[in-house]
């Protein structure tokens, strides 16, 4: 079987699984990012070189309390959704002056179990919450989030192939450019707006909201699939894993998403003060 067979292959049951798995009920949701959870801790811990077991007990842990408590509708309060949030975010900023700090070329013991916390866990809990809204589960609020990430990377990697001319940031990915880092943007934002008029079936307001969604997807996604190529590139690997053949590991899919969601839901709890005339 050739490569471009092979990653055809693996990536369509990758986006039938996830997709049927966030459609059916929200069991099947939490069950399966819970399993891409356990994946992509062993994964970092294989690329920091970590102890795996204690991580993924302590992974499995909290995200299945978490998990326990929502598919049993049993609210947690906003000060620890806050929490949660606060603490993701100051790893996030971790995360990007690690990525731009030139002399880092070791990971020490302690910025090990940060990560791990902050990069992997708590990102995989926050995911579990952008679908509840008002009325409860949404899928459809997760499924286009994940649109918007495809068609930013797609489209970066398209234009950036077509016409890109300069290097976005080099030292850790020759590949990307500036124009395939803007071109990925444009056409999320516009999928931002077909989602919210033909998918959601929202007003003026939901156009706005997904628009900025876009613009979080390709800014951050972006920033994301760079602090683990960082990731890879110290540790000497290609991918972080070979769970999807042609793919990588599940860090290589979901780089983006874990990066994206604690900014996404920043950007919830800031539309909450936001009056819309």
């Amino acid at each position: 079987m050739n490569e471009t067979l092979k990653r055809s292959i693996s990536g369509a049951i990758y986006i039938v699984l996830l997709i049927a798995s966030i459609l059916y009920s929200t069991e099947s949701f939490f069950i399966l990012f819970g399993i891409f959870l356990i994946i992509a801790v062993y994964e970092f811990c294989e690329l920091v070189h970590l102890n795996k077991i204690f991580p993924i007990l302590i992974a499995i842990s909290a995200y299945g309390s978490v998990a326990y408590l929502s598919v049993n509708k049993i609210k947690l309060s906003q000060n620890f959704d806050l929490t949660l949030l606060l603490a993701t975010l100051v790893v996030s900023i971790k995360c990007i002056i690690f990525l731009f700090d030139d002399k880092k070329t070791k990971i020490d013991a302690i910025s090990r179990y940060v990560y791990l916390f902050g990069y992997i866990i708590l990102p995989f809990i926050i995911i579990t919450k952008i679908p509840f809204g008002i009325k409860g589960y949404n899928p459809k609020i997760i499924i286009g989030i994940f649109i918007l990430i495809w068609t930013n990377d797609t489209f970066a990697y398209i234009v950036g192939k077509s016409i890109g001319k300069h290097k976005l940031f080099e030292r850790i990915s020759p590949k990307k450019t500036i124009e395939g880092f803007l071109g990925g943007i444009i056409f999320a934002v516009i999928a931002s707006f077909l989602i919210s008029k033909y998918y959601i079936e929202g007003g003026k307001i939901a156009q706005n909201i997904w628009i900025g969604f876009a613009i979080i997807v390709g800014l951050f996604g972006t920033i994301g699939d760079l602090i683990e190529s960082k990731f890879k590139r110290i540790a000497g690997v290609k991918d972080s894993g070979k769970i999807m053949p042609g793919h990588g590991g599940i860090l290589d899919r979901l780089d983006s998403v874990i990066f994206v969601a604690p900014f996404i839901f920043l950007f919830y709890q800031i539309l909450n003060y936001v009056t819309f005339s």
